[in-house]
Order: structure tokens, then sequence, then C-alpha cells
């Protein structure tokens, strides 16, 4: 069988492509580059005014808000939706830099933790004001209350069926 053959055998097999209407890729094309500029905005901001990645950011973040500020490397790869390797890559970076330190996780001596730093949360509380301030010019201040809530309430649901898209599971 050809490829053209295998082409059109599963083209005809698969269910006729709902496209977008002009008013669903209006709102598409809103949120891919509202969501690109504000991501791009709020890293150059933190880059420009704390030395720091909107990534390596939301790292402090997250183990400054957990028991021991301590993670497992696969529950904060998880977590902020990055793959492990680039957990690890940027752990490593960061470790170098004393925001953090990787220790063997206690619980089963497989894993391995990240753990703040002193220095790390120090470094984390500097930057804080900065980026709440970026967030408040380039989102909070820029809509209603209403237009907030619905943008939170909207991208909760993205998350939950994207983080579990088995209701099942």
């Amino acid at each position: 069988m050809s490829t053209t053959s295998v082409a059109a055998a599963a083209s005809a097999a698969a269910p006729p492509t709902r496209w977008l209407s002009p008013e669903q890729q209006r709102n598409w094309r809103a949120y891919i580059d509202g969501s690109a500029l504000l991501t791009e905005a709020l890293s150059r901001d933190l880059e420009g005014g704390a030395d720091l990645s909107l990534s390596e950011y939301e790292i402090l973040v997250r183990l400054s808000e957990a028991p021991d500020r301590t993670l497992r490397m696969s529950t904060l790869a998880d977590e902020l939706a990055h793959s492990r390797s680039r957990i690890t890559h940027t752990i490593r970076r960061m470790e170098g830099r004393g925001f953090v330190e990787r220790k063997a996780c206690a619980a089963d001596g497989r894993g391995v933790n990240a753990a703040l730093t002193d220095f790390g949360f120090a470094t984390l509380e500097a930057a804080a004001r900065l980026h709440v301030e970026c967030v408040r010019e380039h989102v909070v201040d820029l809509l209603t209350p209403e237009q907030l809530a619905a943008l939170g309430a909207a991208m909760a649901v993205v998350r939950d069926a994207l983080r579990c898209p088995d209701p099942a599971s």
C-alpha cells in the first residue's frame, strides 16, 4: 500500500474536522498572542529586575509553599507541567547559584528532593514584590474583577482537564 493510499484510508476513517468559527478563532488567537506576550513580559521583568527566569521563580515559589520547603523532583515537575529532564537541568543550575539543594528522598531512597535554601528564600522574597507588581500591571489592573474571575475559572477548567484527562483516574 502506498503512502498516499494509507493517508487516504486514515483520512476516510477519521471523523470530520470541527473547524473553529470566526469568533472562536478570534478568541483562540487572542489567548495565544496574549499568553505569549504576557509570559515574555513577566520573564523580561524578572530577569531584568531579579536575575531570575520565570521558571526559576515558579520553582522557588513552589518550594517555599511546600512542607520544610522541600519537594520531590518528580512532584515539582508534575506541578509545573515540565519534563523531568527540564526540571533536573533547571534545579542543577539553581543549585549552582545557591538557591536550592538536592537531597536523597528519605522516604524511599530512590527519589531526589529539591530543598529551598535560606539564600533561595531570601532571593524569592526580594523578587516577589517585583513579580506581583508586574502581574498587577500586565493582568490584574487591566481587567475588571469579573473578567479576572472569568479568566481564572476558565483556565482552571483547562488545567484540570489537562492534568487529569480521564475523569475515571
